[in-house]
């Protein structure tokens, strides 16, 4: 704390030092009988103030990580020694999630933030270059990844060979902090691959035995699609689509080369020009996914009256045409979610089953759009939707008392102190944490839908039936398992045969 008092002095004396500079100008016409070029001497005050936030931000950064490694270890001195494994490990896991909460991040970068802060207090030279401010957190954390499965000595000698200037054959030329984050990460991984007691061979076989594919949605309807392979595999990915898409181009192709690269990677992963049956002999041409797709579109916006988004589940919201196009054209599933039209609202089943019926699992994957669990962003379709109140406390089976977990945080809220917060038809629960720290629902926060200037009132009913109602049956009235909801859902979606010729009939 001394150095962070010590950074705020200095950065204050810099704003009186402006306020003084301004006044004097003010004073004699803007500093022209000083001897002093008050605008060159404001650019170099804002620049020492930036230097100034820079030292300030490290030093925050260490006392971060301090507390972060500290609650952790006060944590497990709270712990009972005769305390099982599996208690220990779910204490663990509320104190990250208390983190997390804190923080404002999610329980992985939580999770990752104490274990580089762990790392980084283990290190004394690391820990002291960044608490004087001398490197950046970013520096700090270059160092955790390159000395990650490195026995204590050999991080030590990293560490060493980069902030001791007398260690034997330390680092030349500039300092760790006086390098870009990326420039230091190229020096420091180049020693570890030097120095790395186990040869590369065999951390490669490791490393290949964790390739991964990655999803992450994006804005605008885009999302990004991530591989993690061995060197030559990805190269050799990258060279044939740029080789092909070189090959398309010409002038009548409009796509540049970056466009044609990933309509010729989805082309191949989806399996256009795999097979001579396939229809499609073109690698450049995306075909449609055909895929089980759970989307909730606007009835107007799916008839082609307006562009008003649709929601995909797992991604967010897309393009009316998108969801077109999915429905009339590629989808094979299309799962719709019996709702009250006056509000949108899923329709009870209150406590009839303790079983859940798949259509009231969906709409729950509508609602919540991901775990529930604060920071969470988990988003697969296996999450489990769980009773907010047991069912053998009383608890109902309907959308009220339902919240989607991912396995992690349901095993989290029935072994810690973690409860949620009450959900309705149309929010997700919150949750309150074991220090009474209460979190709001991370509801998706859908919107209205939007009706179009001229389109049919609201009030509108339909004429009523003769006799009224005589066939028709309510819904709260049937049970959960009657096979009339089986017959209900397993209607196929029809799309109008043209939409767009009679749409102007909607506005009349």
């Amino acid at each position: 704390m001394e150095g962070v008092h010590a950074s705020v002095a200095a950065l204050d004396a810099l704003f009186l030092e402006e306020a003084a500079l301004a006044s004097a100008g003010a004073a004699d016409g803007h500093g022209a009988g000083s001897g002093v070029d008050v605008l060159q001497r404001q650019y170099g005050i804002r620049l020492e103030r930036l230097a100034g936030y820079s030292k300030l931000e490290s030093m925050i950064a260490a006392a971060k990580a301090q507390d972060a490694a500290d609650c952790i270890a006060i944590q497990q001195a709270m712990t009972p020694p005769e305390a099982s494994m599996q208690e220990r490990t779910y204490a663990e896991m509320s104190v990250v999630e208390e983190i997390a909460g804190v923080l404002t991040i999610s329980s992985a970068s939580a999770g990752a933030f104490i274990h580089q802060a762990q790392q980084v207090c283990s290190l004394p030279p690391v820990m002291n270059a960044l608490a004087a401010g001398a490197i950046s957190w970013q520096h700090a954390k270059v160092i955790v990844d390159e000395t990650e499965g490195l026995s204590p000595a050999g991080a030590a000698l990293l560490v060493a060979h980069f902030f001791d200037p007398h260690a034997p054959n330390p680092a030349r030329g500039a300092a760790p902090g006086e390098l870009v984050p990326s420039r230091f990460r190229a020096k420091a991984r180049t020693w570890r691959e030097r120095h790395h007691p186990e040869s590369i061979e065999t951390r490669h076989t490791k490393g290949a035995a964790d390739r991964r594919m990655e999803y992450r949605p994006d804005r605008d309807g885009m999302a990004r699609v991530t591989l993690y392979l061995p060197g030559d595999t990805a190269s050799a990915i990258w060279n044939r689509t740029t080789a092909t898409a070189r090959g398309l181009q010409g002038p009548d192709e409009p796509r540049t080369i970056s466009q044609l690269r990933p309509d010729i990677a989805a082309g191949l992963l989806l399996g256009a020009g795999s097979s001579p049956h396939s229809g499609n002999t073109d690698p450049g041409k995306v075909p449609v996914p055909r895929a089980d797709v759970l989307v909730m579109v606007p009835v107007l916006s799916l008839l082609g009256v307006t562009d008003e988004p649709a929601i995909l589940d797992g991604h967010g919201p897309i393009p009316a045409s998108m969801a077109r196009r999915l429905v009339a054209d590629g989808a094979e599933s299309f799962y719709r979610v019996l709702v009250d039209p006056r509000d949108g609202a899923p329709l009870e089943i209150g406590r009839r089953s303790y079983r859940l019926p798949e259509t009231i699992k969906r709409w729950i994957r509508m609602r919540d759009g991901k775990c529930t669990f604060p920071g969470c962003t988990n988003r697969t379709p296996d999450n489990d939707t769980d009773h907010l109140t047991a069912w053998h406390n009383g608890g109902e089976t309907g959308a009220s008392n339902l919240g989607q977990l991912c396995p992690k945080h349901h095993r989290l809220k029935h072994h810690s102190g973690w409860t949620p917060t009450p959900a309705t038809n149309n929010k997700p629960p919150g949750w309150t944490s074991p220090t009474s720290r209460h979190y709001n629902p991370e509801q998706p926060d859908p919107e209205p839908t939007h009706w179009p200037h001229g389109a049919l009132p609201l009030n509108i009913n339909p004429p009523p039936e003769e006799p009224p109602g005589g066939n028709l049956l309510d819904p709260d009235d049937l049970c959960p398992a009657d096979p009339l909801w089986d017959d209900f859902y397993a209607k196929p979606f029809v799309l109008p045969p043209d939409p767009q010729t009679d749409w102007r009939l909607l506005l009349t």
